[in-house]
């Protein structure tokens, strides 16, 4: 080919760098969407994502380097990009029965098939992305005329690459997803790429482009079909979905929803289940409650539930989604807890920022089956036993798995650091609760107060004065520079699920 015919190639390549960027990252961005609510979004999975994506990307850029070198035109430029567009636009769609694997394979509590069915949706990602990886060394290919400015011309065609990039990482992420939802999102990449094709394929592109036109209007199914779901919601944190269960509760799941964040029963506010045991900590503080912070409020399940047993107590619940917290008003009963008042953020950050002083701090908060690290270390400790009065406590729902103890100790000992009188109540083969006292209580003395508990809960004080016991300090505290406590929980899960473990039981019985 002349070098005529080349003189207008160079024009055209800063669009088309730019648009690959934007679009492979926003394909990263969406791949975690589509995972999030059966996987999660942990360090882990965000991990494989970025790992797997960038094993794509260098596959495209060794072998857009080489396709380049020997055939050096822009209509095979835009044919790598046409592909790129109808790979990406069948993703959402391709993805949808792997998935689905996914839940028969956490019904049946089998690693094998869930692990399958991840990697094989990461896999589908390595089509679209890896052609959209060629479209950088290809550009440059093109666009460098003379040696003596290759250089310039690669920095600035990779400059503009990753501009896209990190367009294609906040427009998603800020805007798309929360607007249209991932499907769509992956779409709009899809668009894009064709679009960026139309200068070097005039007559082809348009075709691919009408056809993601046409997908962008079919209407999105069910992100997770689950029976009795009656809310599904992509917000700007997580996946949300609220189901209406056979035994009569709504519950309200968050990403891969393998534990309920929150539930519901008009006609009690006992739940049976982990939701209950702080309900005991209030009369083990001697002094009567006033003020209490709940770290994870979700949609109000422990609020309501201490409003009730504690008439005039007022609560703050911090809940970092705020869509989260209007669904609890909405579908959860939230709006009727007299007393709470909702703050959006996270907790850690309103103790920094806040002068309030609790009687009670209770820390609900998970990000699927972890504890954020940040709330189990000593420096948290401290900063949460400054704002507590003097006789005040905290209260963790710890989850844990039978015989393996190790994540409840880590915490626990971090927690016996900083507090002087330290407890742990194991009421449920999968949740403790774990209490720092900011005065020493005698055993004696704590089993006296129970005798106070409201006449609903009367039947954990026994329970409660038989199985409470005191914790000693770690010799190795989880700190905010060392805290592996999602390495403790996947182990321990790991663990239970090949020994065919079940996932449910109940604390109290409740009231239909």
């Amino acid at each position: 080919m002349g070098s005529g015919a080349l003189r207008p190639v160079p024009r055209l390549l800063p669009f088309v760098v730019f648009a690959a960027g934007a679009a492979s990252l926003a394909i990263e961005i969406c791949a975690s969407r589509l995972l999030a609510p059966y996987f999660g979004n942990t360090t882990v999975v965000w991990a494989n994502v970025i790992g797997l994506i960038l094993v794509y990307l260098s596959v495209g850029y060794w072998l857009g380097g080489r396709i380049a070198d020997r055939r050096p035109e822009p209509r095979v430029l835009g044919a790598v990009l046409l592909m790129a567009a109808a790979a990406t636009c069948v993703l959402p769609f391709i993805a949808h029965p792997f998935l689905q694997l996914a839940l028969q394979g956490f019904s049946a509590l089998s690693i094998g098939v869930v692990a399958g069915s991840f990697f094989a949706t990461l896999l589908l990602f390595s089509v679209p992305v890896s052609l959209l990886g060629m479209v950088s060394p290809f550009a440059v290919r093109l666009a460098v005329r003379d040696v003596s400015t290759a250089g310039s011309v690669s920095g600035r065609l990779s400059s503009l690459t990753t501009l896209g990039a990190i367009v294609g990482t906040f427009v998603p992420a800020l805007v798309l997803i929360p607007a249209v939802g991932t499907q769509r999102t992956l779409l709009c990449a899809a668009l894009v790429t064709s679009v960026a094709a139309f200068p070097l394929l005039p007559r082809r592109a348009p075709i691919v482009t009408v056809v993601v036109v046409g997908l962008m209007l079919i209407p999105p199914g069910a992100v997770k079909p689950v029976a009795g779901a009656v809310l599904e919601r992509e917000t700007l944190y997580q996946y949300v979905q609220v189901v209406h269960t056979a035994d009569g509760r709504t519950a309200l799941r968050l990403d891969d929803g393998i534990a309920d964040q929150s539930v519901y029963r008009p006609g009690t506010v006992l739940t049976g289940g982990e939701w209950d045991m702080p309900l005991v900590v209030p009369v083990l503080l001697g002094h009567p409650m006033r003020r209490v912070l709940i770290i994870g409020n979700a949609g109000g399940t422990m609020a309501r539930a201490i409003a009730h047993e504690y008439p005039g107590v007022q609560i703050d619940g911090v809940e970092p989604d705020p869509e989260v917290t209007d669904i609890g008003r909405q579908l959860m009963g939230m709006a009727e807890v007299p007393g709470l008042h909702t703050i959006d953020g996270d907790g850690r950050a309103w103790l920094a920022t806040t002068q309030t002083r609790y009687d009670l701090i209770v820390v609900d908060a998970y990000q699927q089956a972890y504890v954020p690290f940040w709330l189990v270390t000593q420096e948290f400790f401290n900063l949460a036993r400054s704002h507590l009065v003097a006789g005040g406590a905290i209260a963790f729902n710890m989850a844990r798995v039978p015989g393996d103890d190790r994540l409840g100790e880590a915490v626990s000992g971090t927690l016996a650091t900083i507090f002087p009188d330290v407890r742990i109540w194991p009421a449920l083969s999968f949740n403790e609760l774990v209490i720092g006292f900011d005065q020493p209580v005698s055993g004696p003395a704590l089993r006296s107060r129970l005798a106070a508990l409201p006449v609903e809960l009367r039947a954990l004080g026994p329970l409660v004065s038989t199985q409470l016991f005191r914790v000693a300090p770690a010799k190795d505290p989880l700190t905010d520079d060392r805290a592996p406590v999602e390495w403790l929980t996947d182990r321990a899960l790991l663990e239970e699920i090949a020994a065919g473990g079940h996932f449910s039981e109940n604390l109290l019985p409740t009231h239909p």
